[in-house]
């Protein structure tokens, strides 16, 4: 229930921060060694790399108030469930070209490769 809680903040950002056109969001998985890594891909207006730590702090929102609805839990919210199941969260992104969102689970003991 909690990892799906991650996509749906991640998915649901990748939604409210579309740029002009129409949002394309891609999914996708890939088993690195002894973790899953999970990337969520978006189209959107991207986040500047200055805040790339601000954006997972609880109550941040890099946009005034009116512009985009939300409180800033989101994403801090998705950094804390990824954090208590071992993995990481960070993300690739250039303003007005999308942005693309990774986290890691690790991998359970015997489970296929």
């Amino acid at each position: 229930m909690q990892i799906a809680q991650v996509f749906q903040n991640l998915i649901g950002n990748a939604l409210k921060f579309h740029g002009e056109g129409a949002p394309e969001i891609h999914i996708g998985a890939e088993r690195k060694n002894d973790k899953w890594v999970f990337r969520v891909e978006d189209n959107g207006i991207g986040i500047d790399r200055q805040y790339a730590d601000r954006v997972f702090q609880m109550f941040q929102r890099l946009h005034e108030r009116g512009r985009y609805t939300g409180c800033g839990i989101g994403l801090a919210i998705a950094k804390k469930i990824v954090e208590r199941h071992g993995g990481r969260i960070w993300f690739d992104s250039k303003p007005e070209h999308g942005t693309t969102f990774y986290f890691t689970i690790p991998a359970i003991q015997g489970e296929p490769a």
